[in-house]
């Protein structure tokens, strides 16, 4: 493990700017744009698959799978479009699945009964996935990640799914967005609807099941050795730098194994562009069978 050494206004700033950065479109990248007839969400969910050239027509060689999710005000193809995934895929040889997400917070919302965004991905897309691609079926060949509010959702899923994924990541996550809610982001109309839409009225259940804070600290024992790896990084000019570096003491705390980097940056995509490969790098050393068994 390594560690490396909020104005609310500014974190609004940026989580805003997650959403709004702009990226050219590659119309020569093999990406697969699906779409999945969900029961649970009750409409057509679209989403990216990008991977190496061919990996669609393979069978011989299964590949491993990271689930990228995109931050508040973003869609499922600024990974695509913003991440530099062309780079990604030809040095780590993956598969890249980009989901929607909205502005759900990949949270089964208590307000909207068709929002159903971590179920969704849990329950739906990932088998959708695994039934319609060349892709491995197992624990040490998952891993998932995401930027912002789906560096937050990273993390949760990593912490309420241990058995799914072999690691899971955060980069620039907004760790404490079940805390917020109408009356602490006022600034920020989107965001306070967002956080109220997605975990309902303070002091909810869904904000307690959904607080990755309190999901970590309720944890003991064998259940804290079967989580995935974590990987949380976030720019020390962020303004979401303290919740980050709140987090990586409580795992240290916790004696959770993970790795949690500070280092120079702001909240927008020159600052993910540089981890996205740090985190691939890292989940090659994950992506092999004996590490299939923790989690289970």
């Amino acid at each position: 493990m390594r560690l490396r050494t909020g104005i609310l206004s500014l974190v609004l700033v940026l989580l805003f700017s997650a959403g709004l950065a702009s990226g050219a479109v590659r119309d020569t990248d093999p990406v697969l744009e699906g779409k999945l007839e969900s029961k649970l969400m009750g409409r057509t969910m679209p989403y990216h698959v990008y991977g190496p050239l061919g990996f669609r027509e393979a069978r011989d060689k299964k590949l491993p799978v990271v689930y990228l999710l995109h931050g508040l005000t973003g869609s499922y193809s600024d990974w695509f479009e913003k991440g530099d995934i062309e780079a990604v895929v030809k040095k780590y040889g993956v598969v890249v699945v980009m989901p929607e997400g909205n502005n759900g917070w990949y949270t089964d919302s208590p307000i909207k009964p068709n929002d159903k965004y971590e179920s969704y991905i849990v329950k739906e897309l990932i088998p959708k996935i695994e039934g319609d691609l060349s892709v491995r079926k197992d624990r040490a060949g998952r891993a998932i990640a995401g930027l912002s509010m789906g560096g937050y959702g990273g993390l949760k899923f990593g912490l309420k799914y241990p058995g799914k994924f072999v690691l899971a990541g955060s980069f620039s996550g907004a760790l404490r967005a079940a805390e917020w809610d109408k009356t602490t982001v006022p600034a920020w109309k989107v965001l306070g609807e967002s956080v109220y839409s997605a975990f309902g009225p303070k002091g909810s259940e869904t904000r307690a099941e959904n607080d990755i804070f309190k999901i970590l600290n309720g944890l003991e024992g064998d259940e804290l050795k079967r989580l995935p790896f974590l990987y949380l990084d976030c720019g020390t000019e962020d303004g979401l730098i303290v919740q980050n570096r709140s987090f990586s003491e409580l795992l240290l705390k916790k004696k959770v194994p993970h790795e949690f980097r500070q280092l120079p940056g702001r909240h927008d995509w020159r600052f993910w562009h540089s981890q996205i490969g740090e985190f691939l790098e890292l989940a090659e050393g994950f992506f092999d069978a004996k590490n299939a068994v923790a989690g289970q």
